[in-house]
């Protein structure tokens, strides 16, 4: 049996502009992952299974050049859209297709099942990708696997920035901007597209400053991303939009400057701009980003002289804080405690792999 794991994500900065073509993000893999198994079958019926839907497997079959499910179940459809994109890769290779049988597990949520919101159906996703790459012996690189892996999640969820694909596929920090997706909407030969450029696709490896510590608050509160996404997209305000992307595209570059000069002050200073934009951003949309617990995170993090702000869509699940080591961390998480954030002690995620 093959056993791979994909990472979780947080967004540290570049929210909502990340959706937009070659606006830049930075997001960190961490080491919460979604696990998967996969054995060849025996006879010739694969079976996917979970143990986060114990009383619910899938059963199938390849024949007729595809993927043909005998049940039906929506809770695996990451993990059927992953291994469709792949068996039409293996296909345009030329290579004799398997049937297999993948067990997932996770445990990118809490303990009774509430989502922290670090992107696990990018996870599983990457996780099924790396599970095939691994099966079929196809030693393909990080970049390859972020590709096949964002077209099967483009399938299924249809919009977002994919930043936590990228995230979950090359592990530490990342810089990132998302490619065009209505040129990708466009492309047929999976084999071609492996081995070309995407349009204003940016995936750059971050290394932060030694004195650097992260800090992960979670509000309890899960956040709808598809769903804060398509209140943005719906607002008509279009001048004020635009001036949004381009501040958040100049706070991002900065930010990345900061972190290639191993500067934490400049990171911090980009943070804290960070969050002001997404807060303008949040007025003249109407949407509730930052909720009453990310801003007291914030606030008490600010007390201690460090940086922080929400992460992802807002609206809940978790904000992120940016400090020097030396900071009095089981202060700041004490005073999260007493206003019901509740610290998450993750560490950032870096891939083993030697192949980029």
């Amino acid at each position: 049996m093959i056993s791979v794991k994909a990472p979780g994500k947080l967004y540290i900065a570049g929210e909502y502009a990340v959706v937009e073509n070659g606006y830049p993000a930075i997001i960190v893999a961490i080491d919460q992952y979604i696990t998967a198994n996969i054995s060849e079958s025996e006879n010739n019926v694969g079976v996917i299974y979970s143990k986060q839907y114990q009383d619910e497997k899938i059963e199938w079959i390849y024949d007729n050049n595809q993927i043909n499910l005998l049940n039906s179940n929506s809770s695996f459809g990451y993990v059927i859209s992953a291994m469709d994109t792949f068996e039409k890769y293996i296909e345009e290779l030329s290579i004799s297709h398997k049937v297999y049988n993948i067990d997932i597990d996770s445990n990118l949520n809490s303990e009774d099942g509430k989502k922290y919101g670090l992107g696990s159906s990018a996870a599983v996703t990457v996780a099924t990708i790396k599970a095939l790459n691994e099966l079929y012996n196809l030693n393909l690189s990080k970049t390859k696997i972020f590709k096949l892996a964002s077209i099967a999640h483009l399938t299924i969820q249809g919009n977002g920035s994919l930043g936590d694909v990228a995230a979950s596929s090359f592990g530490g920090w990342i810089a990132y901007s998302s490619f065009d997706k209505k040129w990708l909407a466009n492309q047929t030969d999976l084999k071609l597209l492996m081995e070309q450029d995407w349009p204003n696709l940016m995936i750059k490896p971050l290394t932060p400053p030694s004195d650097l510590k992260l800090l992960i608050g979670w509000t309890g509160t899960p956040a709808s991303t598809s769903n804060l996404l398509k209140s943005v997209e719906s607002s008509s305000n279009v001048e004020q939009y635009n001036q949004f992307l381009n501040k958040s595209k100049h706070c991002i570059n900065k930010m990345i400057d900061g972190f290639q000069n191993k500067d934490i002050d400049v990171i911090k200073q980009q943070i804290n701009e960070n969050r002001n934009i997404i807060l303008e951003l949040a007025n003249f949309t109407g949407i509730n980003i930052e909720t009453d617990k990310l801003q007291r995170l914030c606030e008490i993090v600010e007390e201690y002289n460090g940086s922080g702000k929400s992460s992802g869509a807002g609206g809940g699940d978790c904000g992120i804080a940016i400090l020097d080591k030396q900071s009095p961390i089981k202060d700041i998480e004490s005073d999260w405690i007493e206003n019901g954030i509740v610290p998450l002690h993750l560490h950032v995620y870096l891939e083993q792999e030697a192949y980029n």
